[in-house]
């Protein structure tokens, strides 16, 4: 189910990458990006219920609310964007918390169990998404250009979502 979800995911980060490149238009972008938005959180969810994972179910229903707000914006041409801004660096900041809890585990319960078990892989696919949410905060409020967020959102859809995607499904396990 994730896999398929990273997979989806890609067709928002390029078509987003190429209209911040001048190549594309704000209203088919945002469609896509509703679309992808909208199975990420319905992915989120289904995590939750059916896998039992509120740590990953919980990661994509944040991420996938986000892709909605950009949705919004694109499919309404908001030209303020520092509303998508300030959900973006909330999103940073909980992708951050992943990365130390991902890094560490969680804390060990009773029996020695954890809810939470340490992750370098997630660790590093959080980090590259919360540099991503930062860019993209800074973008809207004019702190960068669009130009290297586009670029960070190609370069990271090859290593943050089709590496980790393709590799669950031809594996069944993440790279590391």
């Amino acid at each position: 189910m994730v896999e398929g979800t990273l997979l989806a995911i890609s067709l928002m980060w390029f078509p987003v990458a190429f209209l911040l490149l001048g190549k594309g238009e704000p209203k088919g972008t945002g469609f896509s990006t509703a679309l992808v938005g909208s199975v990420t959180v319905i992915s989120g969810i289904l995590v939750i219920i059916v896998l039992k994972n509120a740590w990953i179910g919980s990661l994509l229903i944040v991420y996938g609310f986000f892709y909605l707000t950009v949705a919004y914006s694109l499919l309404a041409e908001i030209k303020d964007t520092r509303s998508v801004g300030n959900v973006s660096l909330t999103v940073a900041i909980i992708s951050i918390v992943y990365v130390i809890l991902s890094l560490t585990g969680g804390p060990v319960l009773e029996g020695g169990q954890r809810l939470i078990e340490r992750s370098d892989f997630l660790a590093l696919g959080c980090a590259g998404y919360a540099v991503l949410y930062i860019m993209v905060w800074l973008n809207s409020y004019g702190k960068m250009s669009a130009k290297p967020l586009a670029w960070g959102l190609i370069l990271w859809t090859i290593i943050g979502l089709w590496v980790p995607g393709f590799w669950l499904l031809a594996t069944g396990k993440l790279p590391f």
